[in-house]
């Protein structure tokens, strides 16, 4: 599965983006897939993920009630719609893909896309 994002860029405090992930190679719908996000400096983090159907959904404890994973399968895309940003929003954003997601490692992983939130 190859991934691709876009969507990223700079926005003030407050703003929102929505970053959209393309699938190729594979099949997406029979594809968990998720986010993960990286600031200067840290460790790579986990943002988001939803089933292969979209009926789970998982949050990291700093974005609940502010971002929303979702997907069309039909369209072979992934989304995040991030709301209320917080500078400390500011990170490297990778769309990741797999078909079985163990002990939370993924199999796929975009190249990333940068999100800019100043204050």
């Amino acid at each position: 599965v190859q991934l691709v994002e876009s969507g990223g860029g700079s926005v003030q405090a407050g703003g929102s983006l929505r970053l959209s992930c393309v699938a190729s190679g594979r099949t997406f719908s029979n594809y968990a897939m998720g986010w993960f996000r990286q600031a200067p400096g840290k460790d790579r983090e986990f943002v988001a993920s939803i089933s292969w159907k979209g009926g789970s959904r998982d949050y990291a404890d700093s974005v609940k009630g502010r971002f929303t994973i979702s997907r069309d399968n039909a369209k072979n895309t992934g989304y995040l719609q991030m709301d209320m940003l917080l500078p400390e929003d500011t990170a490297v954003y990778y769309c990741v893909a797999s078909e079985i997601v163990t002990a939370g490692q993924w199999d796929y992983w975009g190249q990333g896309t940068q999100v800019t939130v100043s204050s």
